[in-house]
């Protein structure tokens, strides 16, 4: 591997976590890397649920304060959040190359929309303290599905579900969306493990970046702009989704 695919492994890492801290899609920046660098699809898209774990963890431990005030409510999402990712992971291992290469522009297509649409899919009348309703409870169990299957643009789908049934402000809902995450992608992780399906070199070079970005993320949602970060990840869906129809 040259200095040049470490670097770009590395560098996705550490932004793949700091884009997912402030609101999701990092997955396309670790999946696209790892395209670039040769590594198959299914390997591609499990080795990015590897390498943005810890950054998942960094960003929790930032928001610590937020989660602990969540309490059993937080508990619950993550349960029903272990069981869909579980279902997912387990349909991802069950697929072919070729089977998966051939949903991978639509999958990144569809997430690109939901990421880019994310502002408006939130309702400025909720109580701040109403608790996520059974609505959001199902589409949380659904999502989950999708971050164990994929997980490209999974972050910024639980904030619209967390928006859209909850009250709360965007550090309450972004901090619960975070814990939840280490879940999904815990899971995930024991799956593909044991599927054989990561490729660990490519994961060794961008799980430090990944930790490191995960807490300089959080820092970065309280100054930087959403709007410039969420115009960088729809930049690269839109890229990554024009390479995997065009390939």
């Amino acid at each position: 591997m040259s200095i040049f695919e470490i670097l770009l492994l590395f560098s996705a890492g550490f932004l793949s976590s700091a884009v997912n801290a402030i609101a999701g899609g990092g997955t396309f920046l670790t999946f696209g890397a790892m395209t670039l660098v040769g590594v198959p699809p299914i390997m591609a898209n499990a080795t990015s649920s590897v390498t943005q774990f810890p950054g998942y963890v960094t960003s929790a431990l930032a928001y610590r304060d937020e989660i602990r005030a969540a309490g059993r409510e937080a508990w619950l999402l993550a349960g029903l959040s272990f069981a869909g990712s579980l279902g997912g992971a387990l349909i991802l291992v069950s697929m072919s190359n070729p089977e998966f290469r051939s949903l991978v522009p639509w999958l990144l297509l569809a997430a690109t929309a939901i990421f880019a649409a994310g502002p408006y899919l939130r309702p400025k009348n909720l109580h701040p303290e109403q608790p996520v309703s059974r609505f959001g409870l199902v589409g949380q169990f659904v999502t989950s599905i999708y971050g164990g299957f994929f997980g490209a643009g999974m972050g910024i789908m639980m904030l619209a579900v967390l928006g859209l049934t909850k009250g709360g402000d965007y550090h309450r809902l972004n901090a619960l969306k975070n814990f939840i995450a280490v879940t999904i992608a815990l899971v995930a992780i024991l799956v593909f493990v044991s599927g054989g399906v990561v490729a660990w070199l490519p994961a060794l070079i961008m799980i430090p970046g990944g930790a490191l970005g995960g807490y300089a993320g959080v820092w970065a949602a309280r100054r930087v702009p959403q709007a410039v970060i969420r115009a960088l990840v729809v930049a690269i869906g839109l890229l990554l989704t024009w390479y995997y129809f065009a390939g």
